[in-house]
C-alpha cells in the first residue's frame, strides 16, 4: 500500500520532465525518465527516486494519509510510462522526430492528468483491464 500523494508528487515531477524534454528535445533527460519509470515497474513505484524524495522531504511534513492505495495500478501506469518513453528513445535513435514528439507528448499528458487533477489514466486503464477479467502480470 502506497500514499497517493507521493504518486501526485511523482506526476508533477514527471510533467515538469517530460514538459523539458518535449521543449528541449535533451535526450538524456528521456533516458532518466525512462529509468525512473523503469524502476517503478521492476521494483514498485514505492522504489522510485521521487518517492524517495516524497518519503523524505514532503512526507515527515505531513499528517498521515487519508487512505493509501494499492501498489499495482501505480505499478502499471509507470508501465505505461516506460513504454511511451522507450518510444519516444527510438524515435531519438532512429530520427524519427515525430515519434518522439508524439510518445513524449502522450507520456506528458498522461502525467498531467495525474499531477493536476488526480485522475491516473494507467492506474484507470489498470482497473479496467482487470474488471474485464483479463490477468495482468506482476513484476515483482
Amino acid at each position: 500500500m502506497i500514499d497517493p500523494r507521493g504518486q501526485r508528487l511523482a506526476a508533477t515531477l514527471t510533467t515538469v520532465v517530460l514538459a523539458v524534454v518535449l521543449l528541449t528535445g535533451n535526450p538524456w533527460l528521456l533516458a532518466a525518465q525512462a529509468g525512473v519509470f523503469a524502476v517503478g515497474v521492476l521494483a514498485g513505484p514505492a522504489a522510485t527516486p521521487y518517492a524517495w524524495l516524497f518519503r523524505t522531504a514532503v512526507r515527515p511534513r505531513l499528517d498521515p494519509p487519508a487512505e493509501l492505495e494499492a501498489a499495482e495500478p501505480p505499478r502499471f501506469a509507470q508501465l505505461c510510462g516506460v513504454t511511451f518513453t522507450a518510444f519516444a528513445l527510438l524515435g531519438v535513435a532512429s530520427g524519427l522526430a515525430a515519434l518522439t514528439t508524439v510518445a513524449v507528448a502522450l507520456a506528458l499528458a498522461a502525467a498531467f492528468l495525474n499531477a493536476a487533477f488526480g485522475f491516473c489514466l494507467g492506474c484507470e486503464m489498470y482497473l479496467r483491464i482487470r474488471r474485464a477479467g483479463i490477468r495482468i502480470p506482476t513484476f515483482a
